[in-house]
Formats: C-alpha cells, structure tokens, sequence
C-alpha cells in the first residue's frame, strides 16, 4: 500500500533514499555500545561514560550470540556499528570484529582517541575485519575540541589518529557534534575534516542528554541555516546528518525548487556567514561532487541501540528502554515493542509532526522531543517548517 505522502516522492527521487524493505521487519543501521569504559570526559557525552568497565557489561559469549541475532535477518544484514566508551577497552574487541565479519555482517568502529588507539591496535581490528572508521572532531582548534572532550592533547592525538587511519586503508568518517559552543567554527572544521581525507562528515545536532545536557543546542532558525548550508557544502564532501531528520526535507523542498527553476529562498544572517567564511577558507568548488542522498531511518525505524549491558533502545539519544537482550532476542525486541512500533507510525505523532507531509521521510528527532519536551511522539521543537495540514 502506498503511503499517503508518497506523492514527494516521484519529484525527489534520488534526493533522499528510502529502505528497500520495511522498517520493521529488518533495521538497516545498528550501534552497539560494546563497552562504558573510556578514559576521556566528554562535556557532551550521551552515556556519562565511566573508567572501568561495567562488571555486567556483555560477555564474550553473549555478544556472539547478540550479533548471531543481527545476522539472522538475512540479506540484506544490517550494518553494524561497534561503539562506546571506547570500543578499544574491550580485549575482545578483535574476537568479536572477526565472529561478526565471519557471519557476513559489515563492521563499522567508532573508538576513542586514548592512547589505546594504536597503530598497532588499528592493524589488528583491520586484519579482524573492519571496513569503515570514525573519529570525532568538535572543534577547529585545540582550545575548542580539547575543552569538549576533557583532556588536553586531544585534538593533535586526533589528527595523528586520522594520519594512522588512512594509512590503514579504512573508509573514514569525521563525526562532529554541533552545539552553540563550536557553532561558528563548522566552516573550519568542514575544511579541516577535508584536509584529513575523510570519506565523509558525518554531523550531529546535539541532543540535551548526559553530560550533553549542560551545552546548548541550536534554536529552531540557526539549526534551519545551519541545514541549508550543510547541503550547500555536501557538494564539497559527502555529508551525513543525525538527530536533524529535518535535513531531509530541506533537500526535497531544495531539489523541488531547483527542478522548478526557481531560487533558493533566502535564510538568515548565519547562513550567510557560514557561506561567506566558507569561500573565504576553501574558494569555489573546483571538483563539485555529487551529493549523497540522505537515507530515511529514524529513532526505531530502521535504527536501533544496544547498550553495555544489553538493554535496547529506539536509539543512543532516546532512553526509553524497550527490552534487554540478556531476556528475550533483539528481533523480538524491535519487531514487537510497543515504543518501536509507535516510532514507526509517524502519523500518530502529536502536533504538527503528526500531519507533515514529509513525516514519511523525516519524522522529526525523536530524541529531541523527548529530551525538551519529555514525550518522544511530541513534535520536534527544533524544527521551523509549518505543514501545510496544520
């Protein structure tokens, strides 16, 4: 059956990417945080992290028997994020990397930059299996990135980590967290993270959570700018935007305008200065690439999060625990409980959320509403646009 907004579709086919399945039959993106333990301090940590590593984190065997759970959906297998903490807290870690790849899941790792980031370390957890990396960059400067992540020295270990990644031939991300605080550095940091060669930026609008909770997002029109430059600059490198599926209606609304020859509208005084000072760092585009089409997964809705100890949930940033895998299985976890299927249906959402026309692709950040409203079927108060059914 269609859905009743499908009528987007035709005119943005390619701009964004919908699941060749449903939703809730088989996930296309899960993260499993494998670990707690890290030794940095994040002012923006979701999981307020800890140093040892939690006794009932799960064992050897049971992390096994979780990504023989993930494997059983068949082709095609989700993809598999190995989070933390610091994944490299886990002497595991490379056991588990080659149990997965062996049962034909693509392994994906987002470490830490602690001194257990090795060159060494790197060889083994390639040789284990991993494909894709990603380290985090949330400052252009020192001063910036090493005030985020707690620890001195962080920002120069990042960018010899990144020299060690490519070296070892890993698809690379960058992934930055966007905040008032480093608002005004995104022009240097997109440069920066061309610079250290990555394959992609991957953004995350900050959701208040954690020790999150102490930084301030971004208001509804600096988050609207924000977006419409970020998919001005995804001719520059390709770009992934997460807790802002709004971004998906920003490109359709973009591509529409475009393919009815009409001009951009016009944004506001932070655009223009993201603009301006982007040209100023990197001049024209000499070689415009063709930018990646956003993919339409949300909180429950072809995503999900399994924690340190097993509990599963919509997603990192939306604590509404839905099961534990150390009780019944994961398919039967995000097949059947009652928050993952009430995430999947975007026209129960309340507000203006629930009657969007772009509700199929975009949905609003789940976790924002939760977070600032206390209800994750609120409507996202961070977004600006006004349905035309409300």
């Amino acid at each position: 059956m269609s859905h009743p907004h499908a009528m987007h579709q035709p005119q943005s086919k390619g701009v964004v990417r919908t699941l060749h399945h449903d939703a809730g039959d088989r996930p296309h993106v899960l993260v499993w945080e494998v670990t707690r333990a890290c030794q940095l301090a994040c002012r923006h940590c979701r999981a307020d992290a800890f140093t040892r590593a939690d006794p009932r984190q799960l064992t050897t065997e049971q992390g096994k028997a979780l990504l023989d759970d993930f494997a059983a959906y068949g082709t095609p297998k989700p993809i598999v994020i190995f989070s933390g903490g610091d994944a490299f807290e886990r002497p595991d870690l490379e056991e588990l990397i080659a149990y997965g790849t062996s049962i034909g899941l693509p392994i994906a790792l987002s470490p830490s930059v602690t001194p257990l980031l090795t060159d060494e370390r790197l060889a083994s957890v390639r040789e284990a299996g991993v494909k894709a990396f990603s380290l985090s960059l949330d400052g252009a400067t020192a001063e910036t990135h090493d005030s985020f992540r707690g620890i001195e020295g962080t920002f120069d270990d990042t960018m010899k980590a990144a020299e060690l990644v490519v070296k070892h031939g890993f698809r690379f991300q960058v992934n930055t967290t966007i905040c008032r605080n480093n608002l005004r550095e995104l022009p240097q940091l997109l440069a920066t993270t061309m610079s250290m060669k990555a394959h992609m930026w991957y953004v995350l609008f900050l959701v208040p959570m954690g020790r999150g909770s102490n930084l301030e997002p971004l208001d509804p029109e600096e988050m609207e700018d924000v977006l419409h430059w970020l998919h001005d600059v995804s001719d520059r490198v390709a770009v992934k935007v997460t807790e802002a599926p709004n971004y998906r209606r920003v490109a359709i609304q973009r591509d529409d305008l475009r393919a009815a020859g009409r001009p951009m509208p016009e944004r506001g005084e932070l655009h223009a200065w993201l603009t301006e000072e982007t040209e100023r760092l990197l001049g024209g585009v000499v070689e415009r690439r063709t930018p990646r089409p956003p993919i339409g997964v949300n909180s429950g809705r072809g995503f999900a999060f399994v924690d340190h100890i097993g509990d599963v949930y919509p997603s990192g940033f939306l604590p509404h625990k839905c099961g534990s895998v150390k009780e019944q299985s994961f398919r039967e976890i995000y097949a059947e409980a009652p928050m993952m299927k009430a995430l999947r249906e975007p026209s129960s959402y309340s507000g203006k959320c629930g009657v969007c026309e772009f509700n199929w692709i975009c949905g609003g950040s789940r976790a924002r509403a939760h977070a600032m409203l206390g209800d994750p079927l609120a409507s996202d108060p961070t977004c600006i646009y006004q349905p035309q059914g409300a």
